[in-house]
Formats: structure tokens, C-alpha cells, sequence
């Protein structure tokens, strides 16, 4: 305890510490509440994950939040842009928010960043229809359960996109009926730290879509995405969930593999 009071003390005659104070914003589950930033985001914290969070498709600046369920408890998020500032929110649940859009800096509320990864929905197209007839399987990325099997049968780049090429198995006899396939940005690890980073990645375009596949039946589809790679200590989580049942299923797809994917 003297060692760290004498170094507050000696900190004390050298600088000068600023405290920020949490930005308080309410959520709700039924509406989407938007952060429109000068500059783009760079990193997002969560507090908890009661708290839904991504982009908004095709721009950089621009984060939608949501909440998880009506009970959610007061929780916090960090927002740091590639301008180097940080941004702290403080979030509540609200049914009826005041305020669903804000908006910080010097920007124009109207201005937006488009990420240099939307593409013309032609050319991703195009690549993806290339990846979807590759005859080139990978191995090893799958999940199963309860008669379903989701596994990444292809990973390729072109540019700024990656196309990501999944294979959906139903050997039950019951119809896989699609609620969502998602994609998220997490830690490998939790860490002994309370917040939990994740960040949702939205697809660019997805090819061959569907939203059911029947029983004794497979189904490939190509999502396109934002090309990535990311530290070690994370992956890219992909989310498959079944509307109105529990088969779910999650491919874990780590940095090795991103950073092999074949150039189309």
C-alpha cells in the first residue's frame, strides 16, 4: 500500500489525470439504436452480452446496438476510433428510448464512411459464383449434431472480400428450418476480466441463399465477406441456429486458416 500511495504521490508532481465520464444511452430489444462516429471504428468492448452490437453494413462508422432481452442489466461499452479517441457509453434498458440515433464529432449526422470493402453486388457475384463451383474441399472446420452437419468446404480472397463457402448437411428427417447464419469476432480465451470482447461481422453478400434445408437433403451456399485476419488470440465464429428448435451449430475458424485462403 506505500508503494502504491507513494507512486499516486510522485504521478501527482509529473501529470495529470483525466477521468471520462460514461456516456448514458437506453436500448431495447424491438428498435435499433445507431452511434454515428467522425472516424471509423477501430475497436469495440462490451460489457456484457445482453448487449447486441455491429456495424452497419457496408459502413465504418457507424454502430447499431440492440438489447439482448427486456431484463437486461445497466452494462457499459468502449467504442475507440481510428482517430485514436474513446468513446464510453453507459447502457440501460428502456422500452421506449428518447433518442434511437446519436451522433459524435464534426461529421455531418448524414456523412457516413463507406468501408472500401463494399463492392458492387455484380462483382461479388461473380466470385462468388467462382468459389461456389471450385472443386477444391477443405477439411477439418465442421460441426454436427442431432442429424445436421455445417462445415466450411471453401475459404478464397479476391481483392478486399473473402468468400467463404459452407456445406449444410440434414440427414434427419425433419426439415432444418434457417433462423440465422451469423458471424462474430471473439476471444479464443475469456479472459479473468469482466468485459467480453466481441464484434459481429456482417456479410456483404451471400449467394445461393436459403432459409430452409429439407430433410435427407445438403444445401452450399458462398458468403462474402470483409477479407480479415486477426491476432491469434481470437477467431471468426460462424452461427448457424435453427428457428423454433435447438439444433444450433458454431465453426470456429482460427487466423491459420484465414491467412491460407486461396486467391480466386
Amino acid at each position: 500500500m506505500a508503494l502504491v500511495l507513494s507512486s499516486l504521490l510522485g504521478f501527482a508532481h509529473t501529470g495529470t489525470i483525466h477521468t471520462i465520464d460514461a456516456f448514458p444511452i437506453a436500448i431495447t430489444t424491438n428498435k435499433t439504436t445507431n452511434l454515428i462516429f467522425p472516424y471509423e471504428i477501430q475497436s469495440v468492448d462490451r460489457g456484457s452480452r445482453e448487449v447486441l452490437v455491429q456495424k452497419a453494413k457496408g459502413v465504418e462508422n457507424i454502430l447499431q446496438l440492440k438489447a439482448a432481452k427486456e431484463d437486461m442489466k445497466e452494462t457499459n461499452l468502449t467504442v475507440i476510433t481510428t482517430d485514436g479517441k474513446l468513446y464510453s457509453f453507459l447502457l440501460n434498458y428502456n422500452p421506449n428510448p428518447v433518442a434511437l440515433n446519436y451522433s459524435f464529432g464534426k461529421r455531418d449526422i448524414s456523412e457516413v464512411a463507406f468501408s472500401s470493402e463494399k463492392n458492387n453486388e455484380s462483382i461479388l457475384t461473380k466470385y462468388s459464383e467462382i468459389a461456389f463451383g471450385k472443386k477444391k474441399r477443405l477439411k477439418g472446420i465442421k460441426d454436427k449434431g442431432h442429424g445436421i452437419k455445417l462445415r466450411l468446404s471453401g475459404l478464397y480472397v479476391k481483392d478486399n472480400v473473402m468468400y467463404y463457402r459452407f456445406h449444410i448437411e440434414n440427414n434427419s428427417d425433419i426439415r432444418y428450418d434457417i433462423d440465422q447464419l451469423r458471424f462474430f469476432v471473439r476471444d479464443r480465451k475469456k479472459a479473468k476480466r469482466t468485459t467480453y470482447q466481441e464484434l459481429e461481422v456482417e456479410p456483404l453478400y451471400t449467394y445461393k441463399d436459403t432459409d430452409k434445408v429439407e430433410g435427407q437433403s445438403e444445401q452450399t451456399l458462398v458468403v462474402a465477406l470483409p477479407k480479415r485476419t486477426m491476432p491469434n488470440q481470437k477467431y471468426l465464429a460462424v452461427q448457424l441456429m435453427e428457428e423454433n428448435g435447438g439444433r444450433h451449430l458454431e465453426l470456429k475458424i482460427k487466423n491459420s486458416k484465414l491467412i491460407r485462403a486461396t486467391v480466386l
